[in-house]
């Protein structure tokens, strides 16, 4: 099933999609829900970013190759950061290079996570139960101020816009070998698979539980694979008007348009 948040009509709504309609979800999304009567094509409507989340909790560093690439060692334990709630953006929105710092934005290309109900101190084995669905997500970072300015992540991965995620939540999903890659203007940049993580899926939220209790809606990141642009011999950051797309098998494209902040 694929849940999505749209808005139509200045109302903003969520909906289940299926092929091209639109239907509406009667009930709470994290509790019980339904399928309610058609609204539109999906056309006629303005995709937004599936969730507002009470936190974007992210890892680095969780796949293999993507440590090789950076010379990290590769973690005894799950790498967590957090980004700024108001750092997400919806599908189809601009990723706005900001004036502090707009010459080393890079794109990375994640496989994101929403919780559906309060979890605390879970078990791997009961994870699942905890799992409303997957999206894609770009978790954009300002490269100058993550390694040389503060030479920590926060404000790098957490300027506005820096968290572009959708289109929908997809609720039906093995999320343990999909193909993963970034686009950028039509050229792929990263081409992995999720099988290339360090730490699995509910191994992630297993461990994030037990550190801090998740709530209704978090989003967690769960890590980019190679290819991202400040690891490459030549460097390849975000432009004004580039166009960059996350894909991830059996959810769908995640596409966004570059600019600079006037």
């Amino acid at each position: 099933m694929k849940i999505i948040r749209y808005q139509k009509d200045d109302e903003i709504k969520r909906g289940i999609l299926k092929g091209e309609t639109v239907f509406e979800l009667e009930g709470d999304v994290f509790s019980e829900f339904s399928q309610g009567k058609k609204v539109a094509e999906l056309d006629q409507l303005k995709l937004l970013a599936p969730v507002q989340p009470p936190n974007i909790i992210a890892i680095g560093l969780n796949y293999r190759q993507h440590a090789v690439e950076t010379g990290a060692e590769i973690p005894e334990r799950p790498v967590v950061f957090l980004k700024a709630t108001s750092s997400i953006t919806d599908p189809a929105a601009d990723i706005i290079l900001p004036k502090l710092a707009p010459e080393e934005v890079d794109f990375e290309a994640e496989l994101a996570v929403i919780i559906s109900k309060k979890a605390k101190n879970l078990e791997t084995v009961e994870v699942e139960d905890y799992v409303l669905g997957y999206s894609c997500a770009n978790d954009v970072s300002a490269r100058d101020c993550q390694k040389k300015l503060d030479k920590q992540w926060a404000r790098g991965k957490s300027f506005d816009t820096f968290c572009p995620l959708g289109p929908w939540i997809e609720t039906d999903l093995d999320s343990n070998n999909l193909k993963i890659r970034s686009i950028l203007n039509g050229k792929t940049m990263q081409e992995s698979k999720t099988s290339d993580m360090i730490f699995k899926v509910e191994q992630l939220i297993s461990y994030l539980s037990h550190n801090m209790t998740l709530l209704p809606g978090t989003v967690i990141l769960t890590g980019t694979p190679e290819g991202v642009g400040f690891a490459r011999e030549e460097k390849i950051f975000l432009r004004d008007g580039d166009q960059i797309t996350i894909e991830i098998e059996g959810i769908g494209s995640l596409e966004n348009t570059v600019s600079r902040e006037l």
